[in-house]
């Protein structure tokens, strides 16, 4: 891909699921009604030296998408995922939706692929008859768990760019956290891959280059992180209709805590340990709660949850044995 159309390029999202439509209708959303960042570029600034690596949330790429194909697999899938863009209003209902024996048309008819199947069937789908042709010159950006850079590498032309990322479902209201694999500086494309990357994810919220040797783990607190805060939301509502608040009103002050909190980590760049102890007095009740959940192990559990999904993660992209 030497260069893209002044007014714009074609995204193909193959195997439009959950992801992928979480990231596509944040990126229609954006298109219709564009963010204006105000965020300081040294707010999201990384602990290690690797400033030049994160997605600067203030700049205006010039690379944007105008033609929208996503592809599914089953023609119940396909009527539902067009219902869900036409909702959407704007430009969800110029979305090309089409069934996966369409995949090489699509991705031929494209000029980037957004790789959204899952891992264990990438192999299948990217060797497919007509598929390596249909990528020459592409850009593919997977967001396919365990599935690594080397491994697609075997599976797509040498003409072919790819990328890895980890959004994660908030990015449909353009609330998500998206990381991004680091680009070769050597490729005479990457200042182009770079802007392509910047125009679709740092609308959709937050946004950073890292090493692909941490995806496991950024999949792990990034991609499956809104399961495990939602479970923790839910416990917090639960306990509040215990002492007798009606579901509705504990469950909006749960998630309103929940979201003020970490506001107050990336807004004022507190640690969560200082903000926690600003809370406890002592001898008063927050202290009661904190070790009532030093009790019960919450932080080491939370921990190794995140530990036995990175592991999980890693044997994701493992094609199974034929046994």
């Amino acid at each position: 891909m030497s260069g893209l159309p002044s007014a714009g390029y074609s995204l193909c999202v193959l195997g439009c699921g959950t992801m992928g439509i979480a990231v596509l209708s944040g990126v229609l959303d954006n298109l219709a009604s564009p963010n204006t960042p105000t965020l300081n570029p040294d707010e999201s600034a990384p602990s290690t030296p690797m400033g030049s690596l994160i997605l600067d949330p203030s700049s205006k790429p010039t690379a944007m998408p105008n033609r929208f194909i996503a592809t599914v697999n089953r023609v119940e899938s396909g009527k539902k995922l067009k219902r869900t863009f036409k909702d959407l209003g704007g430009y969800g209902g110029e979305v090309v939706v089409r069934q996966s024996e369409d995949n090489v048309k699509s991705v031929a008819e494209s000029d980037v692929v957004l790789l959204c199947c899952k891992p264990q069937l990438a192999a299948l789908l990217l060797l497919a008859p007509g598929m390596s042709e249909a990528l020459e010159g592409k850009l593919l950006i997977s967001i396919l768990a365990g599935t690594t850079i080397s491994m697609m590498r075997e599976w797509v032309p040498a003409s072919c760019t790819v990328v890895r990322s980890m959004p994660n479902t908030p990015t449909k209201i353009r609330e998500g956290m998206t990381v991004v694999s680091t680009l070769n500086p050597s490729d005479p494309k990457t200042p182009l891959h770079r802007d392509i990357l910047t125009g679709l994810f740092t609308p959709l919220g937050k946004c950073r280059f890292l090493e692909e040797k941490h995806f496991d783990a950024v999949t792990a607190v990034c991609g499956s992180g809104p399961a495990f805060v939602c479970l923790m939301l839910e416990a917090m509502a639960d306990g509040g209709v215990m002492m007798g608040l009606p579901r509705s009103e504990a469950l909006e002050l749960a998630a309103q805590t929940m979201q003020g909190a970490a506001r107050m980590v990336m807004e004022t760049g507190m640690h969560p340990a200082a903000i926690k102890d600003s809370v406890t007095t002592p001898g008063g009740c927050t202290i009661a709660g904190l070790l009532a959940l030093e009790d019960g192990r919450v932080r080491s559990t939370i921990a190794r949850c995140v530990q036995a999904t990175a592991l999980h993660a890693g044997g994701l992209g493992k094609i199974p044995d034929k046994k």
